[in-house]
């Protein structure tokens, strides 16, 4: 029985996030890197002791739940309901966590929003990135930064790798990897119990110059810009990661 699953009438994420495949392909992303740059960011950014800080796009809550364990006030959400699902067995008193579309604006302020991991850029409309900048905006309470973690698109360009197989849990996932109309593209085929899946990841190719434009756009101030997660300076071609700090 053959079972292809097409993402083109539905937003791909909607899709792909909410399938355990998904899960099982990343299970192995480095916790310890994520915690080390938590604990950089943090020491950067000097929050108060008690902040309240949004976790934007939070998955699982990887970055959520370690950031509650540093003592933070943390809300996570993200528009996969599974994820939440997951999330939630370990939220508590000071984390909490719901689903929401990153688009939309939220209830209240907050002292930081964290947008981690690549998880903007999604969406096939230029406009709904300026949604998400804008909602992030407003939901910054007047001394609160804005903190963008986004893949360098001149090095992953770069440095793609057209075509690779990763076997996780018995499942070989067959991935493509190529830019089409200023989005990296990843294709995702694999089989399991009979059954063959194809999903897609795209997130736009946007440069440095194309945030500092969206930012002037919804009145951002971007204060700092570092390449990775020891926050080192940003180098073009080098850098693997985009990471920027906005208030």
């Amino acid at each position: 029985m053959s079972n292809i699953l097409q993402t083109e009438n539905k937003d791909w994420f909607s899709e792909w996030f909410n399938t355990p495949y998904y899960h099982i392909l990343y299970k192995d992303r480095n916790d310890e890197e994520a915690q080390l740059f938590m604990d950089n960011l943090t020491h950067y950014l000097n929050l108060p002791e008690d902040a309240k800080i949004l976790d934007l796009a939070c998955g699982k809550g990887r970055h959520s739940i370690y950031l509650n364990n540093l003592g933070y006030q943390v809300t996570g959400v993200d528009i996969s309901s599974n994820s939440i699902k997951i999330a939630n067995q370990s939220a508590n008193e000071k984390l909490h966590f719901h689903v929401h579309d990153m688009r939309e604006p939220l209830e209240q302020e907050y002292d930081a929003i964290f947008n981690l991991f690549t998880s903007f850029g999604y969406f096939d409309q230029d406009i709904d990135n300026i949604k998400t900048l804008q909602a992030i905006k407003n939901s910054l309470n007047e001394y609160g930064f804005g903190v963008i973690d986004f893949l360098n698109a001149d090095y992953i360009i770069a440095n793609l790798v057209p075509e690779e197989t990763k076997t996780v849990d018995g499942i070989d996932f067959h991935i493509k990897r190529y830019v089409e109309n200023k989005k990296i593209i990843k294709e995702i085929k694999f089989s399991d119990k009979g059954q063959d899946f194809h999903f897609q990841e795209k997130v736009a190719a946007l440069t440095l110059e194309d945030f500092e434009q969206m930012m002037e756009a919804c009145d951002i101030n971007l204060l700092d810009i570092f390449g990775d997660y020891k926050l080192h300076k940003f180098y073009k071609n080098q850098s693997e990661r985009l990471i920027m700090i906005f208030k």
